[in-house]
This record gives C-alpha cells, structure tokens and sequence, in this order.
C-alpha cells in the first residue's frame, strides 16, 4: 500500500438515534367506546458502534466519512403496536483502535478482537405508551412517555498497530532493509533520513510454517517524545508490540549511546514501554571483519543482541530463532 493510504488518526462526528415516543391512543370501537388505553411502545434509537476486522490495517476508509448518524426510533401507534427500532450505524475498524471523546481526550475504549463491537453513542431508549400507566384508580391515563433524546459529538479513532516485534531506531538504520529481507513486505528503500513514513507490516516466516508479525515504525530521532521529527504520531504504535527490537548500524559513532537515547525517548513518552522484552540487532555487519565485530562486542549494551546483515543474511536465522523464543517464552 502507498504511504498516502495509511491513515491512523479520523476525527468524526456521530448521532445516535433518538427513541420514538410511546402512544397515548385510547382503545374506542364500534361496541366498545371505552375500552381503554392501548397505547404501544417507541423503538430504540439506533446505536453507533465500533467492531473490529482484521481484515483492515489503516483507517483510510473513514478518512473523508466526517458524519456517522444512527436512525431514530419509530413511535408506538394504537392497538399496543410497538414502534421498530432505528437502525445501527456500524463502523468497521483495524484491530489496535482507540475511541477517545475528541473534547477531553478521555480513551473510551478499545477494539483488539476480530468481531469485538463497542458502543461509540448510545441511542436513545423509546417511550412507554399509556397502556403502562393504567391503574385501579387511574384506568384511561391519556399521557405517555416520550423517547429519549439522541446522543452527538465528535470523537476521535486513532490507529496503534498490533504487532509481535517492533522494529525501533534512528533514521535509516536499516530496519525496513531487515523487515524485507525477513518477511514478503515490500517497504520504501533508500540512503537518506524518514525514508519510512508510516508503519509497514510484515509476517515473517519461521520454521514449520510458523511465523509472527514485525512492524517497521517510522525512525525515531532525540527529542521524538516532544514532538520532532516525526514525533509522536508514530511513537504510540509501539505501546501495542509484544516486544521490541532496537535497530542500530555498525557505522554509528556509539551503539551504547544510541541505545541509551532510543531508550530515553521510549521512556519520556510512556514508561510502561521499558517493561517489553528488548534485543538488539547491529546491522550492516557485512561491513565488518571478525577481529573488528570482536572489539565491538566489548561495547555492546547488557541485552542480548546479533551482528546481521540484510544484504548477506548473515545472523538473521539466530535473530528470528532468538525472537521466536522471546515471543513464546
């Protein structure tokens, strides 16, 4: 998919359906001129309701759907006849949405489940007819209760990408190169800076037709957790990783100090982001000799990590070997 088809982020505005008014029909036949209340119930607003499909990975869809209204409730007529109910208006989202209340940015909820359905707005329930209010004392109650008034208001859908492994790292660290050479996505490839706009998804194939999903998210830089670069519209789509894999080239000028600021960011952005397992790959290592990957090794961070290389192959067996364990443990 083209990196303009890749929408994680809709504002839009919904109405729920108001309920219909319950009837205050009184029963009056040929032979029977008083024959009471038989007013019928008003149907239920329609809801708006969020369900999830696996089928999706973007928002696209909803990108220029400003509008998402639920139909009203139909009032209750004579003869106790109950008015149907409105119709649902129903939103298909990818697995990994968030509903927030687009004034105060409260998290409503979450759709992680293929089929999972929530309620964006609820509709309003309809009105009783008189028939419920008839008594000994009372038996031709000429009033009936109204329907519920609808529900509207923007809300907010934002898009965090579900996935086993998250590939973490500076601007063209090699970590679309490593999610092409390990799995069937096809992520834009080149010798400069944000090269990677949005999150690629790629299954990454592993022994006895085993496989999990790795997520190329756009390079981080120092300073993305207060918004630079491409800051935090990307960083969010790694809360929802298994695990993360931080990505750093052997021509850097200190792997230990990249780590440590990839790390700081995820820190000052969310700090429950430090709780997911963490590996290091150094890739590039094509570029280097044993003596000199020897001499590297005394530098490395305390987490286990692997000298690869996408262009070779080199060390990618033991790297998903490693991660397939990590993710099963």
């Amino acid at each position: 998919m083209s990196e303009s088809g890749f929408v994680d982020y809709v504002t839009i505005f919904c109405r729920s359906g108001k309920g219909g008014a319950g009837s205050a029909h009184l029963r009056r036949e040929k032979y029977i001129p008083k024959g009471g209340p038989d007013g019928g119930d008003g149907g239920r607003g329609g809801d708006v309701i969020v369900r999830g499909n696996s089928q999706l990975w973007t928002l696209l869809h909803l990108k220029y759907m400003k509008h998402v209204f639920a139909t009203n409730g139909v009032n209750g007529s004579s003869a106790l006849k109950s008015g149907a109910d409105g119709k649902d208006a129903i939103i298909e989202v990818p697995l990994g949405t968030v509903a927030k209340n687009s004034e105060t940015g409260e998290v409503l909820f979450e759709i992680t489940q293929h089929g999972e359905t929530k309620i964006l707005m609820k509709g309003g329930r309809g009105g009783q007819g008189n028939n419920h209010f008839k008594t000994s004392t009372h038996q031709t109650p000429r009033y009936a209760q109204p329907g519920e008034p609808a529900d509207e208001g923007w809300r907010v859908l934002e898009l965090k990408i579900l996935a086993d492994v998250g590939l973490v790292g500076f601007p063209n660290a090699g970590k679309s190169t490593l999610l092409s050479a390990v799995s069937s996505a096809k992520p834009k490839i080149a010798d400069y800076a944000f090269t990677t706009l949005t999150p690629s998804l790629g299954i990454v194939s592993y022994r006895d037709d085993l496989s999990f999903v790795m997520a190329d998210i756009p390079g981080i830089i120092e300073g993305a957790s207060e918004g630079k670069g491409l800051g935090l519209r990307f960083l969010r789509h790694i809360e929802r990783n298994s695990m993360l894999l931080f990505v750093i080239p052997v021509d850097s000028k200190n792997i230990r100090e990249e780590y440590k600021i990839l790390l700081n960011e995820l820190k000052l952005y969310n700090p429950e982001l430090l709780d997911k397992k963490r590996i290091l790959a150094v890739s590039k290592a094509d570029l280097l000799d044993k003596e000199l990957m020897d001499e590297m090794k005394k530098e490395m961070p305390k987490i286990p990590y692997f000298f690869i290389s996408s262009i070779t192959g080199a060390g990618l067996t033991e790297l998903k070997d490693k991660l397939w364990k990590s993710l099963n443990a």
